[in-house]
């Protein structure tokens, strides 16, 4: 009966389930009630789905560091406000449709504690894409020639979630430019942009450029945006001398 069972189990995949059940019936295990074993089953398929889900949204994020919240480094140097960078770690500004911009120079860990943030938001359900920002505007750009341009900025206004990292490494060119706009256009209001840049935010106006363009686009980015600028050393250059 019980070989019955894990079988039928395993064909409605209930993995979880079939994990849990199977371990049950070894002799040493514990004895459960009625009530226990249905409640253990339960829970040991809601956790299995929870693992798998949070495997998927993570792989179809395509970070580029595999960061953790808890190893953001919080030197004095770096005048980081561990308060503010923890509170991130709820979620919270993304049910609130709300931006963050990170900004620091070369190597002091702008990208790391975006894609910290981006793995702490697929840990919760929310579904995160990550793009080197010139690969992403090239990636575009190709679109536009293979004719899933609308395809592909359609899927980028679905996520709860966009991380652009390495922002203003180079200035807009026109294509680029309306490409931006229409992302932070199809967003505003309805999901959380995370930008990291090597660049001030008063100097993101120029790197757009095209005034009345780079206008908009900063009104809808920065008017609900945190900010986080990171000071200090290079933190890969701090790694290296510590070796």
């Amino acid at each position: 009966m019980n070989a019955q069972t894990l079988e039928h189990m395993k064909q409605l995949r209930l993995y979880g389930m079939y994990r849990a059940f199977d371990g049950s019936l070894s002799p040493q295990n514990i004895t459960y009630t009625n009530d226990e074993l249905v409640a253990y089953l339960i829970q040991s398929e809601w956790d299995d789905r929870q693992n798998r889900k949070i495997e998927r949204l993570t792989k179809a994020a395509h970070f580029r560091y595999s960061a953790v919240m808890e190893a953001i480094d919080y030197d004095a140097s770096r005048c980081l406000d561990k308060n503010q960078i923890q509170r991130f770690s709820s979620c919270n500004f993304i049910t609130q449709k709300q931006n963050l911009l990170i900004t620091g120079s070369t190597g002091a860990g702008k990208s790391y504690m975006a894609s910290a943030i981006g793995h702490q938001a697929c840990s919760l359900g929310y579904k995160v894409m990550y793009f080197n920002t010139n690969k992403l505007f090239t990636m575009l750009k190709t679109s536009k020639a293979d004719g899933s341009y609308l395809k592909q900025i359609n899927k980028l206004e679905k996520q709860d979630l966009l991380i652009l990292d390495d922002f203003g490494l180079k200035a807009l060119d026109s294509i680029n430019r309306h490409s931006f706009m229409e992302i932070i256009e199809d967003r505003h209001g309805k999901h959380s942009t995370i930008i990291a840049s090597q660049l001030p935010v008063e100097a993101w106006h120029e790197i757009i450029g095209e005034q009345t363009i780079a206008d908009a686009i900063l009104d809808r980015l920065v008017h609900t945006a945190h900010r986080i600028d990171i000071k200090g050393e290079s933190m890969r250059k701090k790694l290296k001398d510590n070796h």
